[in-house]
């Protein structure tokens, strides 16, 4: 039993140092403001399988802390941003193109990847700070016309939710793509290498 302890608190203490030495960080360690809905911790995706382990938002720190500046903006207006992913290893990736494999919506592992796998993208929505849900015009994950940012065929009310998420986004170094409402690259990512390390689950 000691040494099953021992030897948990190594694996532990191994991968903290190894999330360290990538750059990333929790971005709940920076606030408790936000809401969390990691879809891929659940079968509840458009893959149906649960695909991490563990429910986890770990980005680049400055990405991180360009997005929590994100969310204090958020917050003064009633808001709050709730995620749906963050990091994903590129062994993930490869799971989602395999039953996927449309790069109108997922990322080809086997090119150039997604900004995720990189630690410097995000999926989110808002809530109000009640946690109340924020009508964006169609579910995360929707793979149809309704996700993308350039169709207007909404009501008023859903307009201007989606144009509150994109221009606060906008403001802290954050940019969309055509497809999908809920995604945001850090547009500084270039320099962020494609990461393949597990999540850090207990």
């Amino acid at each position: 039993m000691k040494q099953s302890l021992l030897t948990l608190f190594f694996v532990l203490k191994i991968s903290v140092v190894v999330f360290a030495q990538q750059g990333l960080v929790s971005v709940d360690s920076l606030s408790t403001e936000f809401a969390f809905e990691i879809r891929y911790a659940s079968p509840y995706n458009f893959i149906g399988e649960t695909l991490y382990d563990c429910e986890k938002c770990l980005l680049q720190e400055e990405v991180a802390e360009a997005l929590n500046n994100a969310n204090a903006y958020f917050c003064e207006k009633g808001y709050m941003i709730k995620i749906y992913d963050c990091y994903r290893p590129l062994d993930v990736q490869k799971k989602m193109w395999a039953k996927v494999p449309r790069p109108t919506y997922v990322a080809n592992p086997y090119g150039k990847g997604s900004i995720h796998n990189k630690g410097a993208a995000v999926d989110i929505t808002l809530v109000t700070r009640e946690g109340c849900f924020v009508d964006m015009g169609s579910d995360y994950d929707f793979f149809g016309r309704e996700s993308h940012i350039d169709n207007t065929n909404f009501s008023a009310e859903i307009l201007a939710n989606r144009k509150l998420l994109q221009e606060g986004m906008k403001r802290f170094g954050f940019g969309t793509i055509r497809t999908e409402w809920w995604h945001f690259s850090y547009q500084k990512n270039w320099s962020f290498p494609t990461l393949n390390v597990p999540l850090p689950c207990d």
